[in-house]
């Protein structure tokens, strides 16, 4: 990245860090049970605060509070702000930074009544744009992809995704069926955080020869991906042409969003697509597959762009 006073202060190992909690279980195999402990993964509140406007009249606001698994955060806020389409180019933020202060809480008057009790310090990031970046709050009030709960129609949400995405450039990038076949096992192996827990998300950048670039873990599927894209964005690699899109889940429109946001071409995932994720894929010629699976998968959109197999 090309710029002066930005400031990402490098993040702890989520591993060594605030990622993981050991709790005392009860562990039952068949008529029998012992006493023994378990690994959690931590779910914890991100307030997500954005400065900006002219040196002299700076705004704050707080844009949006996740659940996520500490770890990442400034990747995390980065990575909403670009598939939000706030910021488009690195340049755009001057530093990220942890606030002072804490989200707000209940206090709890006896801290043994909790197993997992809450760790407020580093739950809120600040986001500080350059004083030319001008900012549509509208936008971001809009909130127009959310969840397929949100209660808008896939037409709008559509419409919507076309005012703020990036121009669309033709899709070149292709991959032998065989390699696609490991993929998941990479992913695996790079998710130590799931091999401990049993229950969190993982996303990964792979190139066409099946090189994992960047993987990233979060309790929330959206979280992960964002820390994945953000941590490209901040280091000036997207668009991200030339690389695929792994999800250890299933594939929603707001991840596919998403990595329309990033110029991902290729979105890969584990489990089952909605339907308007497919018709993002094919608007935007995203190629889409998924339940990637032992030996099979589904084609959903761009089957030119998978090599090495028979079409009977």
């Amino acid at each position: 990245m090309n710029g002066s006073n930005r400031t990402f202060t490098p993040q702890s190992n989520p591993e060594t860090n605030r990622a993981t909690h050991q709790v005392a279980i009860e562990k039952v195999t068949g008529l029998n049970s012992h006493h023994a402990e378990d690994t959690l993964a931590v779910e914890e509140p991100l307030e997500i605060q954005l400065a900006h406007g002219p040196l002299n009249a700076r705004s704050l606001k707080s844009i949006s509070v996740t659940m996520r698994t500490p770890g990442h955060d400034f990747d995390l806020a980065a990575g909403f702000l670009m598939t939000e389409g706030v910021v488009r180019d690195p340049n755009d933020i001057d530093r990220i930074v942890y606030a002072a202060g804490r989200i707000s809480e209940v206090p709890t008057t006896n801290p043994t009544q909790s197993s997992l009790p809450y760790q407020p310090t580093k739950n809120i990031v600040r986001v500080e744009l350059a004083p030319e970046v001008v900012v549509s709050l509208a936008n971001l009030e809009r909130n127009f992809y959310t969840t397929s709960s949100c209660g808008i129609c896939g037409k709008a949400s559509l419409l919507a995704l076309q005012t703020v995405c990036p121009p669309r450039r033709k899709n070149i990038f292709n991959i032998d069926t065989a390699i696609l076949y490991k993929l998941p096992d990479s992913l695996r192996e790079a998710q130590s955080l799931f091999n401990r827990t049993g229950g969190i998300h993982g996303a990964a950048l792979f190139d066409a020869t099946g090189n994992l670039l960047t993987a990233r873990e979060d309790v929330g599927r959206h979280n992960a991906v964002d820390k994945l894209l953000g941590a490209e964005f901040l280091a000036d690699r997207t668009p991200l042409r030339n690389a695929l899109l792994l999800l250890s889940g299933r594939a929603s429109f707001e991840l596919l969003q998403k990595a329309l946001m990033g110029g991902v071409p290729m979105v890969v995932a584990v489990g089952a697509p909605s339907s308007l994720a497919v018709q993002v894929a094919k608007d935007f010629d995203i190629t889409l597959i998924g339940f990637l699976r032992d030996n099979h998968f589904n084609i959903y959109h761009g089957a030119e762009h998978i090599l090495g197999h028979a079409s009977n």
